[in-house]
C-alpha cells in the first residue's frame, strides 16, 4: 500500500523518503537520485504523505528510534511498515526493521517488518569495521563482487520463513529481503556502487 494519495504520474521517478532524523542521509539522497528516484527527507509526519517507498538510513539505532517517537513518526512508520509500503534499511535501519534486537537498549524500540532476530554491533565496535567483498543476489551483473563497508555492523541470527537471504559475510546474512522490505548490514551509500539502491528503485516501481 502506498503512503497516500499518487505524488506523480507514471512515467516519473518513484518518490522516496530518508528518514532524516540522524545518520547518513545525504548519501542515500544522491545514490537513489542516481538510481532514478525522487527524493524527500521525512522528519515530521506529514512528510510521508504521498511515498512510494522509504529509506531509514544507518546512523545510531537507539538515537533514530528515540528520535523517531519524539518527532511522531514511531507509530505511522510502524502502520506503512505493516500496510507493505517499500522500506529498505542500512545497518541502524535493518536493526530498525528487524522484529527483535539482541543487545540493545531495554527501552529501544524499532517498525518491525521484517521476521528476523538481528543482533547489534555484532561485527564490532567503530575500529573493527571491514570492507569486503560479496556476492548479493538481486543485484545487477550479481557476478560482480559488490563491495561492502561494515561499521558497527549488525548481522542476523535468526530468519523466519519467508525472509530470503542476499548475501552472507562470516556465514551471517547480513542483507535479507521480505516482500517490499530489504535490509543490509553495511553501508552501500558511503560507496559509488549504487546497485543496491538500484535493486531498492526496482522493488518500489514494481509495487507501485
Amino acid at each position: 500500500m502506498r503512503a497516500g494519495p499518487q505524488a506523480a504520474e507514471p512515467a516519473e521517478g518513484p518518490l522516496v523518503g530518508i528518514l532524516a532524523v540522524q545518520g547518513d542521509v545525504r548519501e542515500h539522497m544522491r545514490a537513489l537520485e542516481l538510481a532514478g528516484a525522487r527524493v524527500r527527507p521525512v522528519r515530521r509526519p506529514g512528510e510521508l504523505e504521498g511515498l512510494d517507498g522509504l529509506v531509514v538510513p544507518g546512523g545510531e539505532s537507539t538515537t533514530i528510534d528515540r528520535l523517531s517517537r519524539i518527532f511522531g513518526l514511531h507509530r505511522p512508520l510502524r502502520d506503512l511498515v505493516a500496510d507493505g509500503l517499500p522500506v529498505y534499511g542500512s545497518c541502524a535501519g535493518m536493526i530498525q526493521l528487524a522484529e527483535e534486537i539482541l543487545d540493545g537498549h531495554p527501552e529501544q524500540q524499532t517498525f518491525g517488518g521484517i521476521d528476523m532476530t538481528v543482533r547489534r554491533n555484532a561485527f564490532g565496535r567503530q575500529v573493527d569495521s571491514f570492507e569486503t567483498d560479496l556476492h548479493v543476489e538481486g543485484i545487477d551483473d550479481p557476478d560482480r563482487p559488490f563491495r561492502a563497508v561494515f561499521i558497527r555492523a549488525p548481522w542476523v541470527e535468526r530468519l523466519g520463513d519467508g525472509v530470503e537471504v542476499l548475501a552472507r559475510a562470516d556465514g551471517h546474512p547480513v542483507a535479507v529481503r521480505q516482500g517490499p522490505l530489504l535490509a543490509t548490514s553495511f553501508h552501500p551509500e558511503v560507496t559509488e556502487d549504487h546497485r543496491v539502491h538500484a535493486l531498492f528503485v526496482r522493488m518500489v516501481r514494481e509495487h507501485r
